[in-house]
């Protein structure tokens, strides 16, 4: 079929998809053509005429159109020329004939074709209104030209001697440079008065774009005009001061180009700038030029914009962590926590934490595992004895020496404003008449203060809100109350027996073995000759001492190879030859039940240990003696149970007047050792309800617990750890606080495993349980008693009065 020809008839032709180009009727093109799909759809089109219909994609980063990727209104056009290039493509010359809507797409595997009919209106008449519009769109296109040089005049002339409204609208839109999106809706248009109606509000749009781009290029050029300028100035001051022998001005340009490279904020650059203009005022060499050289120095240190990409991989930081450092179950799940915030709001706000505990278990250690888990930096600022606010805050810089707080310090010294800052002993600080550094801190460690961090050395705005600290103490007595508002305290208990195996086992050993030049074939330590260790010869809370007594197998063990030995085995029979007797022994149950003494639990600043108790009910007149270096608090808690005890007194055989004929001394072993603390209540309770009614108390039972007036057993803290010393010491029986029963699941195992946990909410129920008799046995006896104490009241008046005249 010839295009010669073309009628409003149906005829099928090849498809060729345009990408972000569009054909208009009577308008040639050349495009060249890569596609396998519409090299063969051209090459079947010369075959049949060289008709083929040309048809833009809606999206151009589709590789393989369908017909639902393609407009239903094309151009139907002439192919002239056709050449193949050295690459395999194929240069096309095509000339537009009519518009054209797609009836039908049909597709074979070499190209796409399709069924369209020419939908082309023909010439418009002319009218008053239409020679309007051409005038509105000559007018448009020239100033459109004004501001966009690549249009050329050929096309200028060429549009005023269109007479059709239609083609002048088609010979526009085919030659300015819009979206394809927008020559796609002329096309589609098919009066020639609104198709040159809508190219009038185009032109009238790319003109307000062109005009916007002009001055946004003025701007632009104003402003590489006047650095030009202040270029040139600057050269020919460089080279004055060069004639003059003065080498200032070349650490003056120096500062203005790291400025300039190191996009800073606004407020900073402005302020440096000052300062270095000031720099270039002042005489090279002085005081003052000193401290201005200084000044600019330290600042222009600061990572101003520098931040790394922190991750957000759950599951990679808890394998990290786990890795890392056994135990410490609340501080990895808090900051899995903060990570899955972070992921599932975007936003990557920093992280205020305070770990408490005792030495030695991981605090410092774990901050640089959650650094590498979290994907950031890690700086550690030790605080232990600083007593100077300025070692926060830094100095004024007109001070001789003067330089940015630590906090500064460790943010120039990492290189990004986003790492994980380590404050260390925070509960080490001091003060003095210099000032309070935990005041200081005040701002850093509030996150509605800390993104306009002001050191007095800089005086410039520094944002701390993406920091993630971790602060670090043994106990927040010495704390402020202000300063632990503003962190989120996680506490962290000692380790027990079976954490400290683990540790030993998984890091302390290999650490060890690496650090003095051994393998595991060299050296075996059994898990016996650990389990020794951790209890005959330490004593702590964490686990530096059992590294140590490893180290010292270690080196005994180089020895030992270096003299002949092939392999070192180390047993739990062999620890004592290495590192000497037993340098602690644990307390141990009596191997009778005894009358007076009972088994309490304490929490020490090492972990749990087993307290005794012993009381002796003396003849006297009341007077009750305390002994063992006892605080006010457990003093107060035996006045409490000698009370408490009256009140019962009638329910265990224990004679009404007691307080008044009895002297009673209660006495906690291990005297040089303070203890404090109302744990102890009942358990206090119970070994006078023994020394006074005889009853003896089971030896493998232990307790703890607070006394109330009323007889309540009320809660107590440390539980995992009396409860490990209690198995640990080979009680069977563990009394406890009711309230307590919410804590049994962070016991260890191991103990909660072996031992009878009984949570009791009375001092009755502590008694049943802790009494070898009864409260029911005791009123039976005190019945017996009763009826056979007139029998011996003559013989014990005459005791009485022969102890009382050799008293006197």
């Amino acid at each position: 079929m010839s295009c010669s020809t073309i009628s409003n008839e149906k005829i099928n032709l090849p498809v060729l998809p345009l990408r972000g180009m569009v054909a208009f009727p009577s308008i040639p093109m050349s495009i060249e053509v890569a596609r396998e799909k519409s090299i063969h759809a051209i090459r079947s089109a010369e075959r049949l005429g060289g008709c083929i219909m040309l048809i833009a994609q809606k999206d151009i980063s589709v590789e393989r159109p369908t017909p639902d990727d393609l407009h239903r209104i094309g151009t139907i056009a002439k192919i002239k020329q056709s050449v193949k290039t050295n690459d395999g493509n194929v240069r096309v010359i095509l000339e537009g004939k009519s518009r054209a809507t797609v009836l039908e797409y049909t597709s074979n595997d070499r190209y796409l074709s399709a069924c369209v009919c020419s939908t082309d209106v023909g010439e418009a008449t002319e009218s008053t209104y239409s020679e309007a519009l051409m005038r509105q769109a000559f007018s448009a296109l020239e100033r459109v030209t004004s501001l966009m040089p690549k249009i050329s005049d050929e096309m200028i002339y060429s549009v005023r001697t269109i007479r059709d409204p239609g083609f002048l609208a088609d010979f526009i839109a085919a030659n300015i440079l819009v979206k394809y999106e927008d020559k796609q809706e002329v096309l589609e248009e098919l009066d020639p008065i609104s198709r040159l109606a809508a190219i009038l509000t185009m032109l009238e749009n790319e003109e307000d774009i062109l005009r916007c781009e002009m001055d946004i290029h003025k701007k632009v050029r104003a402003n590489l005009d006047e650095n030009q300028r202040n270029f040139y100035l600057r050269e020919q001051i460089k080279v004055i001061q060069s004639e003059l022998g003065d080498d200032g001005q070349s650490e003056i340009d120096e500062f203005f180009d790291r400025i300039d490279d190191a996009h800073l904020p606004k407020e900073v650059e402005d302020k440096l700038v000052k300062e270095t203009n000031r720099l270039s005022k002042t005489p090279y060499g002085s005081a003052e030029s000193t401290v201005l050289h200084n000044y600019l120095e330290e600042c222009l240190e600061i990572p101003f914009g520098h931040y790394t990409e922190t991750e957000c991989d759950i599951k990679k930081a808890k394998e990290i962590l786990d890795r890392d450092h056994d135990g410490m179950n609340e501080v990895k799940e808090r900051i899995l926590e903060f990570l899955a915030s972070t992921q599932f709001s975007g936003k990557k706000g920093g992280q205020i934490i305070c770990l408490v505990g005792p030495p030695g278990v991981g605090k410092t250690s774990i901050a640089s595992s959650i650094a590498e888990a979290l994907g950031r930096k890690y700086i550690r600022v030790s605080l232990g004895g600083v007593r100077d606010e300025s070692d926060i805050r830094g100095h004024r810089k007109t001070y001789v020496g003067a330089m940015p707080g630590r906090i500064v310090a460790a943010l120039q010294k990492v290189g990004v404003m986003n790492p994980l800052i380590l404050l260390d002993e925070i509960d080490k600080l001091t003060c003095d008449a210099h000032g309070d550094p935990s005041s200081a801190l005040l701002e850093v460690l509030d996150g509605e203060q800390n993104k306009a961090f002001r050191d007095h050395f800089t005086e410039l705005s520094i944002d701390l809100s993406e920091c993630v600290f971790i602060a670090t103490a043994n106990t927040l007595d010495t704390v402020s109350r202000p300063l632990i508002d503003r962190m989120e305290v996680i506490e962290l208990g000692t380790y027990t027996r079976t954490e400290k195996l683990k540790i030993a086992k998984n890091h302390l050993i290999p650490k060890q073995l690496e650090k003095h030049g051994m393998s595991k074939k060299q050296l075996t330590i059994s898990q016996s000759a650990i389990s020794e260790i951790i209890d005959y010869y330490t004593a702590e809370a964490g686990v530096r001492n059992l590294e140590r007594e490893i180290a010292s197998l270690c080196r005994k063990a180089t020895k030992a190879l270096l003299e002949g030995a092939e392999k070192v085995t180390i047993k739990n029979s062999d620890i004592a030859s290495y590192l000497g007797a037993r340098k602690y022994l644990p307390e141990k149950i009596e191997k009778e039940d005894e009358v007076g003494i009972v088994n309490g639990l304490a929490y020490t600043s090492v972990g749990g240990d087993m307290l005794k108790i012993e009381v002796a009910v003396l003849e006297g007149s009341g007077k009750i003696e305390f002994t063992g270096s006892l605080g006010d608090v457990m003093k107060e808690s035996a006045q409490l149970a000698v009370s408490y005890v009256r009140s019962i007194a009638k329910d265990y055989g224990i004679a009404d007047d007691f307080y008044k004929t009895k002297d009673i001394h209660i006495h906690f072993p291990e005297g040089a050792v303070p203890k404090d603390g109302p744990s102890a209540g009942i358990t206090i309770v119970c070994a006078l309800v023994s020394a006074l009614s005889g009853i003896p108390v089971k030896r493998d039972v232990a307790m703890t617990g607070e006394l109330s007036l009323r007889g309540k057993v009320l809660a107590i803290g440390g539980l995992k750890e009396k409860t490990m010393a209690a198995y640990t010491c080979g009680i069977k029986t563990v009394l406890l606080p009711f309230d307590n029963t919410k804590d049994l699941e962070k016991i260890d195992v191991e103990a909660r495993e072996n031992l009878k946990l009984i949570p009791c909410q009375t001092v009755k129920e502590v008694l049943d349980n802790a009494l070898v008799k009864s409260a029911a046995e005791s009123a039976d006896v005190l019945k017996t008693e009763k009826t056979t104490s007139s029998k011996r009241s003559n013989s014990t008046d005459n005791k009485r009065i022969r102890t009382s005249f050799r008293g006197k």
